[in-house]
């Protein structure tokens, strides 16, 4: 299999044959869906929580926020309840600075990738969120803590530790475009196609995959389980493109990436919003988007409904 980008040697062979570029993505589709003043309703964790709250989105409970440095001594009485737990920053984007904690003690902390940290390290930790270490533009954060997504059995062959999860990029409100993250060793248990996460193209009407990239090259087999990519299917399809399709209700926003997993016990949650989603979705499906939203854009029918968007999808 090659790659369908390297039959065009040409910038301008690759945008005939659809190939959304940065420069377009930003100008002709961000810049013309997505007011600005909505992007604080998706860079903001805490908020986007409360919106999906409101349109009954399911997504992991939030256990407590710590906006203070002085807050930080007390993070332990906050997840005293619970026995897993993840720390992520309110302004976060791409994963960064995502601490998931599996087992812990007082003084011994067990991450998802089995590394062991002391209370001084996830202190530090904590800190750096505050300081807007992870945080977009560097500015000052507050810490989240959640509760911990549950790997389900479904995905146990095609993904290496790490929870992966379904991108689904949103236009006008209509699931466009889909692929699958999946994490691998070299990722750390992350599913960050950058940090070396395996990225699956999926079918937008059923939810099979299609193709398989590493590091933008095709690939059929996962590369630490083995596990033929090309049999993913991904389970509650439907559910997963309403979570997506009700994110354009919720935040305003004309162009956007839902990010969704499946918990073993909750269903699909989501996991945040993107007013900004990268292209490698593209590379994962080994097809273009800019024709895909041009069809969207001319040719669906206005004024539908999230559950009607999703059935003129899937017919």
């Amino acid at each position: 299999m090659i790659a369908f980008w390297k039959n065009f040697a040409l910038p301008s062979q690759l945008r005939a044959a659809g190939v959304l570029g940065m420069n377009r993505r930003n100008y002709e589709i961000i810049a013309k869906s997505n007011r600005r003043c909505l992007y604080p309703l998706v860079d903001d964790k805490v908020q986007t929580k409360k919106l999906a709250a409101n349109v009954g989105i399911n997504t992991p409970h939030l256990i407590g926020v710590i906006e203070m440095q002085n807050e930080v001594d007390h993070f332990l009485k906050i997840v005293k309840e619970y026995n897993e737990f993840v720390i992520k920053p309110a302004h976060g984007s791409g994963g960064k600075g995502v601490l998931v904690i599996k087992q812990y003690s007082a003084d011994r902390f067990v991450t998802a990738s089995g590394k062991t940290l002391n209370y001084h390290e996830v202190y530090q930790h904590i800190s750096n969120i505050l300081s807007g270490l992870y945080s977009l533009g560097g500015k000052y954060d507050v810490a989240v803590l959640e509760e911990m997504v549950h790997f389900s059995n479904q995905f146990e062959d095609f993904s290496y530790q790490g929870i992966p999860d379904v991108r689904v990029i949103v236009y006008q409100g209509f699931p466009a475009m889909a692929m699958m993250r999946l994490a691998t060793k070299e990722s750390g248990g992350r599913a960050n196609l950058h940090q070396g996460a395996v990225g699956v193209g999926i079918d937008i009407k059923t939810g099979h995959a299609l193709a398989a990239v590493l590091h933008n090259q095709p690939i059929k087999f996962h590369p630490d389980t083995g596990a033929d990519l090309m049999k993913l299917e991904v389970p509650f399809w439907r559910k997963h493109l309403e979570i997506a399709a009700k994110g354009y209700e919720m935040t305003g926003l004309g162009y956007l990436g839902a990010d969704i997993v499946l918990d073993k016990y909750r269903g699909p949650m989501m996991l945040e919003l993107n007013a900004r989603p990268g292209l490698a979705i593209q590379i994962a499906n080994n097809h273009g988007l800019r024709y895909v939203l041009k069809n969207i854009r001319c040719s669906y029918p206005k004024g539908l409904g999230w559950a009607e968007r999703v059935n003129y999808v899937l017919k």
